[in-house]
C-alpha cells in the first residue's frame, strides 16, 4: 500500500499524459464512493492507460470494481506534496529492523559457535542434546540418524525462511537498484546521441548533472542493499541457533563419544565403504558430507511441496 506514491510516480514518469488519467481516475472515484469501474473512465483513458494503472497495483480489486490501493498517498503523489518513493523508504527502514528476539537468538548463535573449539563446551551441549536424540540413536543405524536430523534442519529451515523472509520486500530493493541503472543507461544514451548530433553545450551540461544526480541516487540505493542483507540474513540467525545443538551433537557423537563397531563406518553412493570420520571432499569428513546432502535434497522436495518460493518479487 505505501508503495503507492512510487507507482504513481514511476507511471508519470514514463508518460506525462498518465496525469490526465490518473486525475480522472481520481474523480471518478469520488463520484462513485470511493469506487471506480472501465465504464466510468473510458470516455476519457485509454484501455492502455487503464490496463497499466491495474497493473502496477494502483487499483485493487473490489466486488463491484476496483478502487485507489492508498489514497492518501495517490493524492500526494498527484498534488506534488510528497517526495517519491518516501513512503517505501520509510517502510523499508522499519521492517528491515530486527527485533530484540531476533539480536538475542544472533547473539545466542554466536556463543553456541564457541563449542566448536572447547570440548568441554562440545560436552555440555551434545549431552543435553543427546538425551532428547538418545531413543533415535538407539533405533537407528547413524546413517539413518543423520538423515533424520537433516530432514529435521530442512523442515525448519523452510519454514522460518518462509515466515521470517520477506520476498516481495527484498523484491522491492532490486526493483529500485534496476531502476536507478536503466534511467543512468538512459542519460548516457541521450548524452552520446547529444554528442553525436552536435547538440549546444548546455545541453550536454544539462545531461552530465543529471547523470550526476543519478549516480548519487545509485550510491543511496546500493547503501539500501544492506537492508536486503538483513533480510535475508534474519532467518539464519534462527536456522543457526536451533542447528549448531544438533550439529554438535553429530560432532560430539562422532569425535568425542565414539560409534559402535556396526555405526563407525557406511556405504556411501559413488564413493563406496568409508569410516565416518575419513575426509571425502577435501577436509570434510563423510559424515558432514552425508548430512549436507540430505539436508539440501529434503529441503528442495519440502519446498516443492509447499510450493515455497524464496526468489525476491517486485
Amino acid at each position: 500500500m505505501t508503495r503507492t506514491a512510487e507507482k504513481v510516480d514511476t507511471l508519470v514518469r514514463e508518460d506525462a499524459a498518465m496525469v490526465d488519467a490518473l486525475n480522472r481516475v481520481r474523480e471518478a472515484a469520488d463520484e462513485n464512493g470511493g469506487e471506480v469501474t472501465w465504464g466510468d473512465v473510458n470516455d476519457e483513458l485509454t484501455s492502455g492507460q487503464w490496463g497499466r494503472i491495474i497493473e502496477k497495483g494502483i487499483l485493487v480489486d473490489r466486488d463491484d470494481g476496483f478502487e485507489i490501493a492508498d489514497r492518501e498517498a495517490y493524492d500526494r503523489a498527484l498534488d506534488g506534496d510528497a517526495e517519491p518513493g518516501a513512503d517505501a523508504d520509510a517502510e523499508l527502514a522499519e521492517a528491515s529492523s530486527w527485533s530484540q528476539w531476533d539480536k538475542m537468538a544472533g547473539a545466542g548463535a554466536v556463543m553456541l559457535m564457541v563449542a566448536y573449539w572447547f570440548e568441554s563446551v562440545r560436552d555440555v551441549v551434545g549431552g543435553t542434546v543427546d538425551m532428547a536424540l538418545a531413543p533415535l540413536d538407539a533405533t537407528l543405524p547413524f546413517y539413518a540418524v543423520i538423515l533424520s536430523v537433516a530432514m529435521l534442519t530442512g523442515l525448519y529451515s523452510t519454514l522460518l525462511q518462509a515466515n521470517l523472509m520477506n520476498v516481495e520486500r527484498m523484491g522491492v530493493y532490486q526493483e529500485r537498484m534496476k531502476a536507478v541503472q536503466d534511467k543512468r543507461k538512459e542519460a548516457q544514451e541521450r548524452k552520446k546521441a547529444a554528442e553525436e548530433r552536435d547538440a549546444s553545450e548546455e545541453e550536454i551540461e544539462r545531461i552530465e548533472e543529471e547523470l550526476q544526480e543519478i549516480q548519487e541516487e545509485q550510491m543511496e540505493a546500493m547503501a539500501e542493499n544492506l537492508g536486503m542483507f538483513k533480510e535475508q540474513f534474519r532467518p539464519m540467525v534462527w536456522i543457526m541457533l536451533l542447528t549448531i545443538p544438533l550439529f554438535l551433537w553429530m560432532w560430539w557423537k562422532i569425535h568425542d563419544v565414539g560409534l559402535t563397531e556396526a555405526d563407525a563406518s557406511v556405504v556411501m553412493p559413488i564413493v563406496g565403504p568409508i569410516d565416518w570420520n575419513e575426509g571425502v571432499i577435501g577436509p570434510l569428513r563423510s559424515w558432514i558430507v552425508w548430512y549436507f546432502v540430505c539436508s539440501m535434497g529434503f529441503t528442495q522436495l519440502l519446498r516443492k511441496a509447499l510450493n515455497i518460493d524464496m526468489s525476491p518479487t517486485g
